[in-house]
């Protein structure tokens, strides 16, 4: 029963990333009138009625950090969710069927991964004019090529397994042969790669939010937060502090977590 409890770490991962999920599906629940303004108030140090201070506007920073989990949080899990379907979609045929349909597959992972991925989706938001679901867009179309690789990398190794030939001798189509019994063996390592993914997601857009291409101007996000207090930090260093503390803990809590559900999953399948 001991060797399955997690560790303290994982129970601090497992709490932060708990946290973070009620603050993105609640939020605007706990803190309806979290971007009210205050300019009477203006900037001010952590106190009574304001835990983390408030920004220059006035605005509570605590509760822009519980409402701008919103945008960060359901935003890395559509790049995550979005870049794993099709990561999966590219790389589980790849790596089963070979021959031209793997050649094309990975000569265009290769051109994707061969540029930045946060640069080219700078460049992208600032030509079109920025907006939270286009750099959603963009770093699904980014990330996508990383977990084709994975994928196909999984897909090789268990190709040759004496479960995938007795179902060749079935007779069973390829694709039911990836579908039913190639890809729930493979499900450990594309869970953890989604939630690396998960993790650099919730940094790039953090990242474009900064450079006022994510979110629009006045929306709670931990990024623009960031981005609207880093001149504040001898007046409320928590305005800017805060935000980035968030984003850290919160993609180190997701890497972790993610980490101590492969190891269940890979024990799983080992076990039957």
């Amino acid at each position: 029963m001991r060797r399955r409890l997690p560790g303290p770490a994982v129970l601090i991962a497992l709490a932060v990333v708990a946290v973070a999920v009620v603050a993105a599906l609640f939020g605007w629940l706990l803190v309806p009138d979290a971007t009210r303004q205050d300019l009477a108030t203006g900037i001010t140090y952590p106190g009574t009625g304001h835990p983390l201070g408030t920004d220059e506007l006035g605005r509570d920073v605590l509760r822009l950090l519980v409402a701008g989990a919103r945008t960060a949080v359901l935003g890395a899990l559509a790049v995550s969710a979005g870049s794993m379907l099709l990561g999966n979609l590219i790389g589980l045929p790849a790596g089963y069927l070979g021959g031209w349909t793997d050649t094309a597959a990975m000569r265009w992972a290769d051109l994707m991964l061969s540029v930045p991925a946060l640069l080219v989706a700078i460049v992208v938001a600032g030509t079109m004019g920025g907006g939270f679901w286009l750099a959603v867009a963009v770093l699904i179309v980014l990330f996508a090529p990383t977990d084709a690789r994975v994928v196909r990398g999984a897909v090789l190794e268990q190709r040759t397994r004496p479960y995938v030939e007795a179902a060749r001798l079935q007779n069973l189509s390829p694709w039911r042969i990836m579908s039913r019994h190639v890809w729930p063996n493979i499900v450990p390592v594309a869970l953890a790669n989604t939630f690396l993914n998960f993790a650099y997601a919730l940094v790039s857009l953090a990242s474009l939010s900064f450079l006022g291409l994510g979110v629009a101007a006045g929306s709670p996000d931990w990024g623009r937060t960031l981005s609207d207090n880093k001149g504040q930090l001898f007046a409320n260093p928590w305005a800017a502090v805060a935000p980035g503390l968030a984003i850290i803990i919160t993609a180190a809590a997701v890497t972790v977590v993610g980490d101590w559900l492969q190891e269940r999953a890979e024990a799983r399948r080992l076990a039957r």
